[in-house]
């Protein structure tokens, strides 16, 4: 995966649909990959936050989970065989897997709550592992409906 930084004085991608880099706001963030061709494709915003403090330091997580979901990457698959999993990952996961998507939406809740509250850094590693095992989980669910 590559990232890079272009000038618009240059010229830049212009015409067909949504490539135009500026429009919306700034800063324009876009991403170019097989499946979006030359002209790529916007950032969709997640919050009502400017984009610069969304995906700035107040955003917090939403650049690394862009990053992520743009990229097609993640730390841990939700998928057997789990790659990138760590064993106590993969309990998880086997654990949330069998509980159903009503208690999969409450812990998304309730672990959200936790954000941003003083804890120790593998604690919020913890925390933030799990959330993503559970909105991946969540988004499977609703895929399969």
């Amino acid at each position: 995966m590559k990232f890079a930084d272009s000038s618009l004085s240059d010229g830049g991608p212009r015409g067909g649909e949504g490539a135009s880099p500026g429009a919306g706001g700034w800063p324009t963030i876009r991403y170019y990959n097989k499946e979006t061709g030359v002209l790529g494709k916007n950032y969709e915003k997640k919050t009502d936050m400017s984009m610069c403090d969304e995906l700035g330091p107040k955003g917090e997580h939403y650049m690394q989970d862009y990053v992520e979901e743009a990229g097609g990457t993640s730390l841990c698959s939700t998928d057997a065989p789990y790659n990138g999993c760590s064993e106590k990952a993969i309990k998880f996961i086997e654990k949330m897997k069998s509980v159903g998507a009503t208690k999969i939406a409450s812990e998304i809740t309730r672990l959200g709550n936790m954000k941003g509250k003083a804890m120790k850094a593998d604690a919020k590693q913890w925390l933030d592992m799990r959330l993503k095992i559970l909105n991946g989980l969540s988004k499977a669910s609703h895929e399969e409906l």
